[in-house]
C-alpha cells in the first residue's frame, strides 16, 4: 500500500523534472527567508538549553533537533544563494558553558526548555506547510514538503518525551452542553 509521503513524493518528484523555473515570487522569496530565520534563531534557543541542562535525554533530542536546523538551515542557505536571494541575519551561536555554573534565576527548567523547542517545532511544521501549499515552483514546495515531514517525524519522538516526562501543557477539556462525563 502507498503512503500519502510516497504519493507527495511521487508527484513532486514528476512535476519537478519537466518544470520549467520561473523567478521565485516575493512569496516564495519571504518564505525561504523566515525559514531560514527560524533555523537559524531556533539553534541558538537549542543551545542555550544545552549550556542549562543536565538531563541526558534532554541533551539528546537537543543535540538532535540542533543537527536538524543545521542541516535543514544549510539546505536552505544554498538554495537561496543559487537563486540570488540574499541570507538574513541572524544572532550568533553560544558558547559552551558548564550547566552547573548558570545561576538558578537565569536558568530554564527542563520543562520549559522542551515545551520552548516544542512551540519552534510546530511554528516550523505550520510554516512549512504554508509555505508548500502557496509555493508555485515545485522545487520550492518539496524543499518545504522535506523540511516539514522531517520536523513531524522529529516531533513524534520529542513529544513522546515529554508525555514520558509529563512536560506536555494540556488545553482545558472541552465537554459540549448536554454530554455524558465519563
Amino acid at each position: 500500500m502507498t503512503t500519502i509521503i510516497e504519493t507527495i513524493k511521487d508527484y513532486l518528484q514528476v512535476n519537478l523534472d519537466y518544470e520549467p523555473k520561473s523567478p521565485l515570487h516575493v512569496g516564495e522569496v519571504m518564505s525561504c527567508w523566515l525559514y531560514l530565520t527560524i533555523m537559524d534563531e531556533a539553534s541558538v534557543y537549542i543551545q542555550t538549553g544545552l549550556n542549562t541542562t543536565t538531563d541526558n535525554d534532554v541533551v539528546k533530542i537537543l543535540k538532535e533537533s540542533l543537527k536538524q536546523c543545521d542541516v535543514q538551515g544549510q539546505r536552505f542557505k544554498d538554495f537561496m544563494k543559487k537563486e540570488g536571494i540574499h541570507l538574513p541575519p541572524t544572532s550568533e551561536e553560544r558558547p559552551d558553558s558548564e550547566p552547573n555554573s548558570v545561576p538558578l534565576g537565569t536558568k530554564l527548567t527542563d520543562d520549559e526548555i522542551m515545551n520552548g523547542l516544542s512551540i519552534k517545532t510546530v511554528a516550523a511544521i505550520v510554516h512549512c506547510s504554508t509555505a508548500a501549499a502557496q509555493s508555485i515552483r515545485n522545487d520550492v514546495s518539496s524543499l518545504f514538503t522535506h523540511c516539514m515531514l522531517e520536523k513531524m517525524k522529529f516531533g513524534a519522538s520529542l513529544k513522546d518525551l515529554m508525555r514520558k516526562r509529563s512536560w506536555i501543557k494540556v488545553p482545558p477539556y472541552y465537554y459540549p452542553p448536554g454530554s455524558p462525563r465519563n
